[in-house]
């Protein structure tokens, strides 16, 4: 659970990160887009049976460490701060939460019954 958590501040942090840092349109534009969707996924995983969707975190996490050579970053900063980001969301994004109790089951669980 604290994996997703830092997850959700890290999404968070995209979004403001532009504004506290100043970064330029092209940067602050991905941060703006792929910081909510961080965040929608990490809350998303929060409850016990959802908990697969850390893992579409994962590629926004790979976007992150690719965009500044695709869009063409022309800050230091900017660099540094999609990329880190990316790499702790990749990395939160691989732990598994302890599942406690399972749910479902299809329709062997009614036979079982």
């Amino acid at each position: 659970m604290w994996s997703l958590i830092i997850s959700t501040l890290l999404g968070l942090w995209l979004m403001f990160a532009p504004g506290l840092l100043g970064l330029s349109s092209t940067a602050a534009d991905n941060d703006h887009i792929v910081g909510p969707v961080i965040v929608t996924f990490s809350v998303i995983a929060f409850w016990e049976c959802t908990q697969v969707m850390r893992k579409y975190n994962i590629p926004l996490g790979v976007w992150l460490l690719l965009a500044p050579w695709i869009l063409g970053y022309e800050e230091t900063v900017a660099i540094v701060n999609d990329m880190s980001t990316g790499f702790f969301v990749i990395l939160l994004s691989l732990i598994k939460m302890k599942v406690e109790k399972h749910y479902g089951g299809g329709w062997s669980s009614l036979i079982q019954s």
